[in-house]
């Protein structure tokens, strides 16, 4: 297992192994490079890494990413999520991951192009938890008492994230965020 406690090590880890550029990332990300994953119909993810921490938020599970994924997701933890939650609850512990890697189509419907989840490049976030136990669901609280908050974190996603899905967008993300690193010529896509 790497810790990279700086965020230059971990950025040199990711570029020594194939993972692209050495994008400034802040904060500690725990992360294991694992072999490529292979899947059918052009799933797979052939740089992949097993991660468990982000910026020194801890993720529910174990989740199967590129580094474009870690290096977005360390980016807008570091920089955006962290700031925003500030001391609430004593401060964010645990982002709750609702999906990563999965080879399937978008929204798992037959004969669609290939969801981002296929290739490591996409994460579902469906809460956020402090260190108090205490929990901000996106399904509970889009339209409820932690409708600020959790709209200012959907908003500043968009930028260190290519697509920016939530509740608003369709019937298929009223539970959770989706996050991922597809380009678009447009810019970003959030909904």
């Amino acid at each position: 297992m790497r810790r990279a406690g700086l965020a230059i090590a971990l950025c040199t880890v990711l570029a020594a192994c194939g993972g692209g550029n050495s994008g400034v990332m802040s904060g500690d990300t725990v992360a294991v490079k694992r072999a490529p994953v292979d899947g059918p119909g052009g799933c797979g993810v052939p740089n992949a890494w097993v991660v468990s921490e982000v910026a020194g938020v801890k993720l529910s599970r174990p989740s199967i990413m590129s580094p474009d994924l870690i290096r977005s997701l360390e980016t807008w933890v570091a920089r955006e999520a962290l700031p925003i939650i500030g001391r609430r609850g004593g401060g964010l512990e645990e982002l709750t991951v609702a999906a990563h890697y999965a080879c399937r189509t978008r929204n798992s419907r037959r004969g669609a192009r290939l969801s981002e989840h296929a290739k490591g490049n996409a994460i579902d976030i469906s809460s956020f938890v402090m260190r108090d136990g205490s929990r901000i669901s996106v399904l509970n609280g889009w339209r409820g008492r932690d409708s600020r908050t959790l709209r200012r974190l959907h908003a500043s996603a968009c930028g260190p994230f290519g697509t920016v899905l939530g509740p608003e967008s369709d019937r298929h993300h009223q539970d959770h965020f989706h996050f991922d690193v597809a380009r678009h010529r447009g810019g970003a896509y959030c909904r």
